[in-house]
């Protein structure tokens, strides 16, 4: 099985995600599609980390209407902490991170959708930005729909979160895996005060996530909302790297230099080895017999969203022959009860059936 495996003992923001993943080999042009969109540019360069040579990757906005006549060096940060950025701005462009304008999840919504991505990118974008969406919603006490992100919501990050589905999609794995992943400590400076690491937000979205979580190795955050949001949805947790026949890997950079410990988040490509793994599951069950075309339609990417680790709808003839579904859903015993909420909300079913504590068996496909 083609396996990507990140190695994630000093965290993850955005900017690293995609600085992995293009030193693992993923095509810099895929990303194309996001600057034509948002007039941003990925300014991707090679840095130094404690010794390895690592990719950076900035977010820079390309608007004519910025203020281009500028050359001080500036700082700026989006509340990442650790993994916030510092460079020389140059004379075309002004940093995205942060800036842009603040907006609300169904803004959002609406740039991704408007972008003409591929459906499998546009569906993991929407996906991971309804991760974040719902982790701040239960940390403000709003719902989804009414929740509005700040630095999130800013280009740059639709950029980092966006940019990871484009890479992604083109490394073609067929697994990814991430091992624990380190938060960092101490506190970090938010819009509505000083909090400690990790953060709210982060700690919701390890809610939702199949990997662990862990504190430190130094007293700066190091696992942001949007890493933690991309690796939630497209990662599953192990307690080790996996055996792999590597073929390709490679290191993207945070900003922040640490004196014992290289600031990169590693990842690496191969072939995992055959045999079966398992793993325990819930299995969710409801019979739908009036859902409209667009409910069904849109309900494998809300229940995956929720927790759903697969998602089957099947016609089925119900009583007097009426023409239905079966909606089957896959997911850990710890997501069931969000997921069977959401599977509720989405259908207005009067009942589902749980098929609990089961076990399942996983081909390791070559």
């Amino acid at each position: 099985m083609r396996t990507l495996a990140f190695d994630g003992r000093m965290g993850a923001a955005g900017d690293m995600v995609l600085g992995a993943l293009l030193a693992a080999g993923a095509d810099r042009d895929a990303l194309k599609p996001v600057e034509r969109a948002l007039d941003v540019a990925y300014v991707v360069s090679t840095v130094d980390r404690n010794g390895i040579s690592a990719t950076g990757v900035e977010v820079v906005l390309t608007d004519s209407t910025t203020d281009g006549g500028h050359d001080d060096e500036q700082t700026h940060s989006h509340g990442d902490g650790g993994h916030g950025h510092s460079h020389d701005d140059g004379a075309d462009h002004t940093h995205a991170e942060g800036h842009g304008p603040h907006r609300s999840y169904p803004e959002v919504v609406d740039i991704v959708e408007g972008m003409a991505l591929p459906e499998r990118v546009e569906a993991d974008a929407l996906a991971i930005f309804e991760v974040l969406g719902e982790a701040e919603a239960a940390v403000h006490g709003t719902d989804l729909d009414d929740t509005h992100f700040h630095e999130v919501g800013a280009d740059d990050a639709i950029a980092d979160v966006v940019g990871a589905a484009l890479l992604l999609a083109d490394l073609d794995v067929e697994r990814v895996v991430t091992t624990p992943l380190s938060a960092g400590g101490g506190t970090v400076s938010m819009r509505h005060g000083t909090y400690p690491v990790p953060t709210p937000a982060v700690l919701e979205i390890a809610e939702r996530a199949d990997w662990s979580l862990r504190g430190g190795p130094v007293e700066t955050e190091l696992l942001t909302p949007t890493g933690a949001a991309i690796l939630a949805h497209v990662a599953e947790g192990v307690d080790r790297l996996p055996s792999l026949t590597v073929d390709a890997s490679g290191y993207g950079a945070g900003a922040r230099e640490f004196e014992d410990h290289p600031n990169v988040l590693r990842a690496m490509i191969g072939d995992g080895g055959g045999g079966l793994r398992r793993d325990d599951i819930t299995v969710l069950e409801t019979n739908l017999d009036d859902a409209p075309p667009e409910v069904l339609g849109d309900l494998q990417r809300s229940l995956t969203a929720a927790g759903a680790r697969d998602v089957s709808i099947v016609p089925l003839t119900m009583k007097k022959s009426r023409p239905g579904h079966l909606v089957k859903v896959i997911c850990k015993p710890d997501d069931a009860d969000r997921v069977a909420r959401r599977l509720a909300e989405e259908t207005g079913t009067l009942g589902i059936r749980e098929h609990g504590a089961g076990h399942r068996w996983i081909a390791e496909r070559a």
